[in-house]
């Protein structure tokens, strides 16, 4: 399975933007640029869809870890949070901070500790992420 997506930039890297688009159409010609990286102009950036990409990613892995152990979730809601930092003359995403907060019937703590600590190790974004990652996960 392949997916992709585009970025397209004109001009340079502080009064440049460009747009991202990918093959599915969710983004299309979507803005980005030094403003809305680093001064929360309206528009996308990569740190952002590195967020929902996690979010997502981990938060399905758990559904699929709970199905297959008989348990239906109700509702699974998971907040990432992607740090951007300085790093010598540049930047690194440093961490992911996963914030999960679940309704599954009849699933006691240790069970749900265990599988949302599985998830978050296993599912393809946080294998592919060099970063610290932390999961603050809650059975409500």
């Amino acid at each position: 399975m392949i997916r992709k997506a585009k970025a397209v930039w004109r001009g340079t890297g502080r009064d440049g933007g460009g747009d991202l688009s990918t093959d599915s159409g969710v983004l299309a010609n979507t803005p980005y640029s030094f403003r809305t990286r680093f001064e929360n102009e309206k528009g996308t950036n990569p740190e952002e869809l590195i967020a929902a990409a996690h979010a997502g990613c981990f938060t399905m892995a758990l559904a699929f870890q709970l199905q297959g152990a008989g348990f239906a979730p109700t509702e699974l809601t998971t907040e990432a949070a992607v740090t951007l930092e300085p790093e010598g003359q540049g930047f690194r995403i440093s961490r992911s901070a996963l914030t999960l907060r679940a309704k599954v019937p009849n699933l006691d703590e240790a069970a749900f500790a265990r599988m949302a600590g599985d998830a978050e190790k296993n599912c393809p974004v946080s294998k592919v992420l060099n970063a610290a990652i932390t999961l603050d996960a809650k059975l409500l």
